[in-house]
Formats: structure tokens, C-alpha cells, sequence
């Protein structure tokens, strides 16, 4: 094993306090140093046949210095005390003194105060009253308005429902005054006898009215007569002896002749 040899500041004597750091460090890196050697002899041992040199060891030295010592703190001044400030005189030494009210005075001023109260209440009331009274009467003319609006609207719906039966009325009048001009036309009488004034009647000095009514055939001839209500008795058989000697011109449709109906014919029983 060859000798180390440590250059410069390593052979200096080392401090008295710190021989024992310095030894132990020495010591340490020493085995290092041998062992890092015998390492690498084996791998390098195993790989190559023939030897090689072996490198000397180097020793790493490190400086280690000490902290100094803290220094002192400097020393805390000492506050003074300061003494709290005196107290303030209180509130009642410094405010005049209150004056004495009299009880009448004192009296007459919740009177005044009272009745100052009462006038701003009752002119509150009387707004509002007079708001409620004006609301009121708004409400009324409004009603009153609609319900002139409403009556307006009633009258002219009735108008125009009377106008619209009047003129349906009218349209009815003429289309039977046409259609009985037809009919008229269509099964006018050809001949007509008057009935024989009953001799009774005569002797009994009546008068009156006898109405029949009966159909007329597709020939033209008095069909099922009968007579109407209101007819003196006495006035019957002739007038119904007249009614089947009437003979009619036939009532056409579609160009065929027609039973006419309800057709009515009254005498007039008249002594002269």
C-alpha cells in the first residue's frame, strides 16, 4: 500500500480545540479513499487481465468555521408612565340651571297642545271625507253615464228590431196581397146567387151576417162548406143552399188545376 502524502495546509499543526475534529475527518476519508481503491481493483480486475496501476488516493480536506457568538440584546428603555388626564366636570355642574314651570302654565300649554291636536285631526277627517264624498259622486256619474248608455243602446236595439218587424210585416202583406191577387185571378167566381131572404126572419124583422167557408175543386165546384161561427140560425140553410150553386174558374199550378182551401164568402142578411 503506498504512503500518502498530504500537500501544504494538511502537515500544518492543527489547533488545540479543534485536533480532534481534524483526526476524525482524516480517519473517515482515509477509509473512504481505501475502499473507493479496492472497488475499482475488482472492476477493473474482472474486466482487463492485465494489471494497472492504482491510483493514488486523494484526500479532501474541508474547512468548517464557527458560528460567532450572539451578542447581547442592547437594553429596553424604560417607558415612562404618563398619568391619565383628570376627569371632566360633569354634564349637571356645567348646564345652566332648568327654570321652574308653573302647574297652571304647564296646564295651559297641554291645553293649547291638546286642542292644536284635535284641529289637525279634524281637518284630516274632514279631507278625507271630503275625498271619500268626491269618489262618491264620481262613481255615481259614472253609473248614471253607463246606465244612460245602456238605456240609449236598448231603445236603439228595439227600434231596429221594430224598423226589421215592420218591414218583415210589410213583406208579408204584400207577398199575400200578391199571392191572393193570384189566386184570385187563378179561380175567379164565374157565377154567384144570392141566398133567399128566410121568411121568418122576415117576419121576425132580423138581420145579420152569415159567413161559410168551403174548398173549391180542380173542377171549379164547392166542396165540404160549412159554416162559421156567429151565424143566426135562420140564416144558415140558405146560405149554405147558395154557397153549392157558386161555380169557380179552376186554380192552376205548374199548369195543373188545384183544390183551393178555406175559402170563406159571408151574406149580408139586409131588410131594405
Amino acid at each position: 500500500m503506498t504512503a500518502l502524502s498530504m500537500p501544504g495546509p494538511a502537515l500544518l499543526p492543527m489547533a488545540p480545540e479543534a485536533s480532534g475534529f481534524w483526526r476524525n475527518s482524516l480517519a473517515a476519508s482515509l477509509a473512504l479513499a481505501l475502499h473507493a481503491g479496492v472497488l475499482a481493483a475488482l472492476v477493473l480486475g474482472g474486466a482487463v487481465d492485465t494489471p494497472k496501476a492504482e491510483t493514488p488516493p486523494v484526500l479532501t480536506t474541508q474547512l468548517v468555521m464557527l458560528a460567532p457568538p450572539a451578542a447581547p440584546a442592547p437594553p429596553v428603555p424604560a417607558v415612562a408612565e404618563v398619568s391619565p388626564p383628570p376627569p371632566p366636570p360633569p354634564a349637571a355642574a356645567l348646564a345652566p340651571p332648568t327654570p321652574q314651570v308653573a302647574p297652571q302654565e304647564q296646564a295651559q300649554k297641554l291645553e293649547q297642545a291638546a286642542l292644536a291636536r284635535k284641529r289637525v285631526q279634524d281637518k284630516q277627517r274632514e279631507q278625507v271625507q271630503e275625498q271619500q264624498r268626491q269618489q262618491r259622486e264620481r262613481l255615481e256619474a259614472e253609473q248614471r253615464q253607463r246606465d244612460t248608455e245602456q238605456r240609449l243602446a236598448q231603445e236603439q236595439a228595439q227600434q231596429a228590431q221594430r224598423a226589421e218587424q215592420s218591414r218583415l210585416a210589410a213583406e208579408r202583406a204584400r207577398q199575400q196581397a200578391a199571392q191572393a191577387a193570384a189566386d184570385s185571378r187563378q179561380y175567379q167566381p164565374l157565377s154567384k146567387e144570392a141566398p133567399d131572404y128566410p121568411q121568418r126572419a122576415l117576419d121576425k124583422n132580423l138581420q145579420g151576417d152569415c159567413t161559410v167557408e168551403y174548398s173549391v175543386n180542380p173542377q171549379g165546384r164547392v166542396e165540404n162548406p160549412k159554416v162559421i161561427d156567429g151565424c143566426h140560425p135562420l140564416f144558415m140553410r140558405p146560405s149554405l143552399a147558395a154557397v153549392a150553386t157558386f161555380r169557380y174558374q179552376p186554380r192552376l199550378l205548374d199548369g195543373r188545376a188545384v183544390t183551393v182551401p178555406a175559402v170563406r164568402n159571408t151574406f149580408h142578411y139586409r131588410i131594405h
